[in-house]
């Protein structure tokens, strides 16, 4: 494969990377269809019937604020309240695809664009992995997003439709599948101790946010607070 003028390999948008992507995370994906079913029992037992979790896991696509959005699930919905806290929690997608530019800028638009719907924190991991490691395919995202849709869409519906017996998540060690990913993942991302004191300090904010501050605002803190003391990090 051919190098550009800035030393990173070309990136393309193949079949064959889409498939990759797809299978690499398979494991991933079944991880997740755990964490959906707790998300389809929380949504049916706050009212939503089964088609309507459904479609909302197929058009919105991110756990956490799907999760918060049926929490705050009320009659009449409270609007303004659901939709700035999930836009506070999602906030971080903005950082992650300023993270993915410098190879999802020599993709099509098309592509590029519609390979970061399936942009979540587990796909993010995975293909940042993939591409800084040189590999240049640019459809690794779409795959991998693929892969976990299916499971996140499927195992929403079966969580909602059973959600009456299944009753408490946590009964079941449920609540604990996604944090049990992102440890995996946060593995694989490890770089040594030059990783430590932005994890470090993400982690400390975070901690000291959640006492402080309402709602899921110490998400955003903690996020912001690592990534500008890696920032201040690599620009020395």
């Amino acid at each position: 494969m051919s190098s550009d003028t800035d030393g990173r390999r070309s990136v393309t948008f193949t079949r064959d990377g889409a498939w990759e992507g797809f299978r690499r995370c398979l494991p991933v994906a079944a991880g997740v269809g755990g964490y959906g079913l707790v998300f389809g029992v929380v949504a049916r037992q706050s009212g939503l019937s089964v088609a309507e979790a459904a479609l909302m896991s197929a058009t919105v696509f991110a756990g956490a604020a799907q999760l918060i959005a049926v929490e705050l699930w009320a009659d009449p919905i409270p609007i303004v309240a659901v939709v700035t806290t999930t836009a506070v929690v999602n906030a971080r997608y903005v950082l992650m695809g300023a993270a993915l530019r410098p190879w999802f800028a020599r993709l099509r638009p098309a592509h590029a664009y519609g390979s970061v719907f399936f942009l979540i924190d587990e796909t993010w991991a995975l293909t940042m992995g993939e591409l800084s490691e040189g590999s240049g395919r640019g459809a690794f995202m779409l795959g991998s997003g693929v892969a976990v849709w299916l499971f996140w869409v499927a195992a929403t519906v079966v969580g909602a439709s059973v959600g009456a017996a299944i009753g408490d998540p946590s009964r079941y060690g449920l609540d604990f599948v996604l944090p049990a990913i992102f440890v995996a993942i946060a593995v694989g991302l490890w770089e040594g101790k030059s990783t430590l004191l932005p994890w470090g300090v993400a982690f400390v904010v975070a901690i000291v946010a959640a006492d402080v501050l309402t709602g899921r605002w110490y998400i955003l803190a903690g996020g912001v607070a690592g990534s500008l003391v890696e920032v201040i990090r690599v620009s020395r």
